[in-house]
């Protein structure tokens, strides 16, 4: 239960005055419940006509004990029946009746309406910090982790704890006060009945525990069961090209298949346990009335009776609203288990280490005037291969460096560095000679601009799209840098213009002009640092010819730091740097490197066959 009180602790504080209020209606709602069965002894008394006491009025005083309370009010009742007659009094008592439960009921739809906002916001919270943990985490976390399966935490494992946890806690407050209230009035008018009915509560407690232990694991095998069939669903939306292209259906098929199977042996599990805690509470309530019954009956019958047979039937009938609250609680008990197994995966995103610190005194960065420089750079994955290995290299102002390599060189690793989406592990790299972990994140990201070989877009209007990197851009913006990326006729040909839709990842325009918009949205933001990562290797010769005119008015006195495969887009770069395993093997002109003869020429000549 410590998981659960820190999980209350973390997301229901910021609402503590709902839950004040929740406990004032809840006490309401109980005293207003005693008092409406403690009218049920003076009303049986009437109708069997059973009441042979004589009642003495006590003087009111102050810290008055229940019983002479009590005494009084029965007094008022037997001085009523003397004036009235009995059948008046009875009608009068039952609408008092109607009143007190009126009023009940009136608190305890109020306990339940202030929680709500809990729910909701508790939910709400917890989704938005798992959404900014996602933001904040750096590239190398989403690497090691599928798809799929933070999508599960976010949906899954989220509404699992709604339902499991923040659903019990209005049961939580409520049930409680509802025990306490009501034992205390049960021990007042019988501390003996009491005391052996709470002899039996040990036997229920330890039951509905050993049962919530074995839902917490089952529940923890069931939603890694859920996140391998969001994994699977995922993956099959992202290659369903390639499986029917390769007539993998079938084999799809029995892959998903088997995972819902196995998801459904063990919520088949899950459920039939959690479906046990009505049924046990329901067993052990009844045997606990029956031998209560049993135990009163001969409180009753015995020569010493310490309590009479109205009082009894008043006392039975408080005795079975305590278990309510306790069945209540041993749902709780049940459903906590699942919650805390899903906030123990939602924890693994939470909890998740940052590697990428900001100083605590960032140094200030401003703009971009002299070089970037890589000193000593190294950087492997944690627990693969090594990377990059010793980079120096110095990229000035205003100079366009191209990277060439074979695949796996570290060419994007390389790249991936100047941003901080990886730390090195060795060695460091400087903006005007400050060390960028010595300035604020957003700053250094603020100098750069990147254009990828897959355009990177979201499902939003041309206009969204494009306008992403500036916020605030005019729609005369826009515009302006859509006609430098060559992009400005084909979105005047849609039929919405800049306000059309793009779908899915830009599924709706094709390949060149999804890249274009990209270019854009790079122009828009005018940076000056630009990053191309291979930004026409995927496009056809004609799409590759437009783009290319695209970047180049891009690159026009920026500092510009290209990868390429294709040898033919860089000829023109101040310098050419030649990655291979890690390390810089050559460097210089397009000219120099073909003089050279070594590893750039051999890539030359290949593409040139």
């Amino acid at each position: 239960m410590k998981a659960f009180w820190k999980i209350l602790k973390r997301y229901v504080a910021p609402y503590r005055g709902y839950v004040g209020g929740s406990v004032v209606l809840n006490i309401l709602s109980a005293i207003f419940n005693v008092f409406s069965f403690s009218l049920l002894i003076p009303i049986l008394q009437i109708l069997f006509n059973i009441s042979d006491v004589h009642y003495e009025f006590i003087p009111w005083h102050k810290g008055m004990p229940f019983n002479e309370i009590s005494n009084n009010a029965y007094y008022y009742v037997a001085q009523y029946i003397a004036q009235y007659g009995q059948s008046h009094v009875l009608l009068m008592l039952c609408l008092v009746f109607i009143a007190i439960v009126l009023v009940k009921v009136a608190c305890y739809f109020g306990a339940a309406a202030v929680m709500v906002p809990i729910r909701t916001g508790v939910v709400k919270d917890l989704r938005m910090e798992i959404y900014r943990k996602i933001l904040s985490l750096p590239l190398g976390f989403f690497s090691q982790e599928r798809k799929g399966d933070i999508i599960a935490r976010i949906s899954g494992d989220v509404q699992e704890v709604e339902t499991s946890i923040t659903s019990t806690i209005e049961m939580l407050i409520k049930n409680p006060i509802l025990i306490v209230i009501y034992l205390f009035v049960l021990f007042r008018m019988s501390w003996q009945l009491t005391l052996f009915v709470i002899i039996f509560a040990p036997l229920m407690i330890g039951i509905i525990s050993f049962t919530g232990r074995k839902l917490k694991a089952d529940s923890a095998e069931a939603q890694k069961y859920w996140s391998d069939t969001m994994s699977q669903v995922e993956e099959t939306l992202g290659g369903l090209r390639i499986i029917k292209a390769f007539r993998a259906e079938k084999r799809m098929d029995a892959r998903f298949g088997g995972v819902t199977e196995d998801m459904r042996r063990k919520n088949t599990q899950v459920a039939v346990r959690q479906a046990s805690a009505h049924p046990v509470s329901e067993f052990l309530g009844s045997a606990m009335i029956a031998i209560v019954l049993w135990f009163g009956g001969t409180l009753i019958l015995g020569e010493k009776a310490v309590i009479d047979a109205p009082s009894f039937m008043a006392y039975m009938a408080i005795l079975y609203s305590i278990i309510q609250p306790i069945k209540d609680l041993s749902k709780a008990a049940y459903g906590i288990p699942k919650g805390l197994a899903s906030m123990e995966r939602i924890d693994v995103i939470l909890q998740a280490e940052n590697p990428i610190r900001e100083a605590e005194h960032p140094s200030p960065l401003d703009g971009f005037r002299e070089s970037i420089r890589f000193e000593g750079v190294s950087f492997r994955y944690e627990g693969g291969r090594q990377v990059l290995s010793n980079i120096d290299l110095e990229i000035p102002k205003g100079k366009t460096i191209a990277i060439v390599g074979a695949s796996g060189a570290g060419k994007s690793t390389l790249v991936d560095l100047i941003p901080r989406f990886f730390e090195p592990t060795a060695g460091r790299i400087t903006i005007d000679g400050t060390d960028i972990r010595d300035v604020r994140v957003s700053d250094l990201r603020a100098l750069m601009g990147n254009v990828n070989q897959d355009p990177i877009l979201f499902n939003d209007t041309l206009f969204g799209n494009i306008s992403f990197g500036k916020q605030g851009a005019t729609r005369e913006e826009v515009e302006a840098a859509a006609r430098i990326a060559g992009a400005h006729d084909f979105i005047l040909e849609k039929e919405e213009g800049y306000d059309t839709n793009i779908g899915d990842r830009g599924v709706k325009l094709s390949g060149g002009q999804r890249q274009r918009i990209s270019i854009a949205r790079a122009i828009l933001k005018n940076p000056p640092i630009l990053i191309l990562d291979e930004a026409t290797a995927s496009l056809d010769t004609e799409s590759e010819r437009s783009v290319q005119e695209a970047l180049e008015k891009l690159m026009a006195g920026r500092t510009t730091i290209a990868i390429a495969h294709r040898l033919s887009t860089i000829k023109h770069a101040d310098e050419i740097i030649v990655l291979h395993e890690g390390r810089i093997v050559e460097r210089g002109t397009h000219e120099e490197l073909l003089t050279l003869g070594g590893y750039y020429r051999k890539l030359h000549d290949m593409q040139a066959l």
